[in-house]
């Protein structure tokens, strides 16, 4: 884990280390490596815009789909996406349908469908995105009722994108030698908590992300709400951390206090969120009342429904 930047850079201090990447960059930043106008060009030339064709006039059944059917329209307005080409969306195929899979889980079989909707339904184009879920970045609005109907039975159509069991979560002790301790299990506890999509719904926008280990490749410390695998005299704890965010307001999440049992994660996870829902107000999401009002009412709360080793 040494090898990592994070470990270097506290080791030499932010501004040593950006005084020798100044000193690295200063020999190369106008050598052959350099980017010209020419081999952007050149590059740029190799990739070429799908074949979009006019969608106009096609809304009115998208429409009334959305209206007719309830957990279409939510699907929607979770997991789809504005597209820059009017009539077209991007759509996010959830791999978190709770605990009958592990959170980033695809089957065999899975991938075989979604092969086959990449062609009818798009170019041929799938993204992983970093969330662990999947992408269709071209898929005509027209088509998209079709599309989650046959995600919906697939197991990939959950509609909980950037909702709280849309959990990012690392292999962990079940499948890594580096873990201190395991993540999916910690994760299916938690969907298994939360599996009501109304609810989820309301709570709105909220990351949970887990690391079985300080590598951090659950990305824990950038989870609203952060889960970290820690080793305590051979045993498997958890500690949890608030408020970290990625994006334009980036932020590590600041650690609430003692670790805590894998058995126990899943209750102090729901105190957090019914801390938040207490102390929200009208249109305020999880990081905004953490930003209001800090972290000792979710500390108090947490630490105050009984004493944690």
């Amino acid at each position: 884990y040494k090898a990592r930047i994070k470990i270097l850079v506290k080791a030499l201090g932010i501004e040593s280390f950006a005084a020798e990447v100044e000193r690295e960059w200063q020999p190369i930043k106008d050598g052959p490596a350099r980017l010209t106008e020419d081999e952007y060009q050149r590059v740029a030339a190799s990739f070429h815009k799908p074949a979009y064709t006019a969608q106009d006039g096609l809304d009115l059944d998208f429409g009334t789909q959305l209206t007719r059917d309830h957990a279409f329209a939510r699907w929607v307005s979770r997991n789809v996406m504005a597209h820059q080409v009017a009539g077209y969306v991007s759509v996010v195929l959830s791999t978190k349908p709770g605990i009958s899979a592990p959170p980033g889980d695809v089957t065999a079989e899975q991938m075989e469908a979604l092969a086959d909707w990449s062609e009818r339904y798009g170019f041929g184009e799938i993204r992983v995105a970093h969330e662990q879920n999947l992408v269709l970045p071209d898929v005509r609005k027209a088509d998209l009722y079709a599309l989650w109907r046959e995600a919906e039975a697939a197991g990939l159509g959950t509609a909980n994108a950037g909702l709280l069991t849309d959990i990012i979560a690392c292999p962990g002790g079940d499948f890594c030698a580096l873990a201190n301790a395991k993540s999916i299990p910690i994760a299916q506890a938690i969907q298994q908590r939360f599996d009501d999509l109304d609810y989820l719904h309301d709570l709105g926008e909220l990351s949970l992300n887990i690391s079985g280990c300080m590598n951090a490749c659950g990305h824990h410390h950038i989870g609203n709400i952060g889960i970290l695998g820690v080793d305590k005299n051979g045993s498997e704890w958890y500690q949890l951390t608030l408020g970290g965010s990625q994006g334009q307001q980036a932020a590590l999440g600041k650690v609430i206090g003692p670790s805590f049992a894998a058995e126990q994660v899943p209750e102090v996870i729901e105190c957090l969120v019914h801390t938040y829902v207490d102390h929200r107000e009208e249109g305020e999401g999880f990081l905004d009342t953490f930003q209001r009002i800090g972290l000792e009412p979710f500390k108090a709360r947490v630490y105050s429904r009984e004493e944690v080793v």
